[in-house]
């Protein structure tokens, strides 16, 4: 497989409406979520990174400082490419590139069935399971 290249890209650019595609090919039409509950006023301050493979964006994140930490989401991986490291690529550089970001303290929602890969990177669950627009989801943190 092609090296798998992840680049942090200004909003609106036209890498980072590629993650919005993939993200409304992903999110909204595959998993149902409502269009206005997938793109917020978030996205007009977030950092956008996306993953490119062999010109191809094939995965996106989004991440946030918040008040107490920094906030993964809207983490999306194209069909073609899911198992194969996108995902945690993603992660990884994400997680560098703001570690010196209120102190290294990370923390997202996770789908139910993802919470293995984050897990790997020191997150844990706090609380319990919960439904987000029908997807059952987790918090997850590393502190």
């Amino acid at each position: 497989m092609n090296p798998i290249t992840v680049l942090s890209v200004p909003v609106f650019s036209t890498l980072c409406n590629e993650g919005f595609r993939l993200r409304r090919e992903v999110f909204i039409v595959e998993q149902n979520v409502p269009a206005d509950m997938e793109f917020d006023a978030d996205d007009l301050t977030a950092f956008h990174f996306v993953a490119v493979v062999s010109g191809e964006v094939c995965g996106t994140l989004r991440v946030i400082h918040a008040d107490d930490s920094v906030r993964i989401g809207r983490v999306v991986v194209s069909l073609p490419w899911r198992g194969k490291g996108v995902a945690s690529a993603m992660i990884r550089h994400a997680m560098e590139a703001h570690r010196d970001v209120r102190g290294n303290r990370f923390y997202l929602t996770a789908q139910s069935d993802k919470t293995a890969m984050y897990e790997r990177f020191g997150f844990k669950i706090h609380g319990d399971e919960f439904f987000e627009v029908g997807i059952p989801h987790y918090e997850m943190r590393n502190f």
